[in-house]
């Protein structure tokens, strides 16, 4: 186990959809839920067509929302809300993820591509809300998603995050670009992965064993 690759690392950043849960829980599917209904009722498109036109924005922009925001001029507060009105009950909590969390060194911060407020309930609902030193949003970067460069340096720079000391814990390797280029150690959360891309340093599918292994 590469214990020795993490043992400068004092800036831990996680991602939270189903890096801190896993996607089994079926949190972010009631997201996907609402933003194909919020779609349909915003642009009069069918069901059909409105879950397409989802995964085409994700897949191109990082975000549906940056789709939306970009070729439909959508304003993403509204949407935001509306699409994060979901039930977090399905979540439970995970006491030995946040111990392994909680003993990492140095600074713990979650950044999401969803809202502030979204996280919190959902690392409440988790009960682990207490081991982070910091949660950013989307709104935290201007709205700008990660995989966008710009968005990594805002959130990056507020928080004074040194890279060079870092690691980033993402389930989507888009999310793992930039970090691996800023310095970081990048580890990939994921159930399978049929190959290890060249900016993934790890992969594992068991956050908190991985966590417990490297410090």
């Amino acid at each position: 186990m590469p214990k020795k690759q993490f043992k400068k690392v004092t800036n831990w950043v996680f991602d939270l959809d189903h890096t801190l849960y896993a996607p089994d829980h079926k949190l972010f599917s009631q997201i996907e839920h609402k933003m194909t209904l919020y779609i349909m009722d915003t642009l009069g498109l069918d069901a059909d067509e409105a879950n397409k036109l989802r995964h085409r924005y994700w897949n191109t922009y990082g975000t549906t929302l940056a789709g939306l925001m970009e070729e439909h001029r959508i304003d993403p507060v509204p949407f935001l809300w509306d699409v994060h009105q979901i039930d977090f009950s399905v979540l439970k909590p995970d006491p030995l993820l946040g111990a392994a969390i909680s003993a990492l060194p140095g600074r713990k911060i979650v950044y999401t591509n969803g809202t502030i407020p979204y996280a919190k309930e959902a690392l409440l609902t988790l009960q682990i809300s207490t081991v982070f030193d910091a949660i950013y949003g989307v709104e935290s970067a201007g709205y700008r998603p990660k995989p966008q460069r710009k968005a990594f340096e805002t959130v990056f720079s507020a928080d004074n995050t040194n890279t060079k000391n870092g690691a980033m814990f993402e389930d989507d390797q888009r999310n793992l670009v930039i970090p691996k280029k800023l310095g970081m150690r990048t580890v990939l959360v994921t159930p399978s992965c049929e190959s290890v891309p060249p900016h993934v340093d790890f992969i594992t599918s068991d956050l908190t064993t991985f966590l417990r292994q490297i410090v």
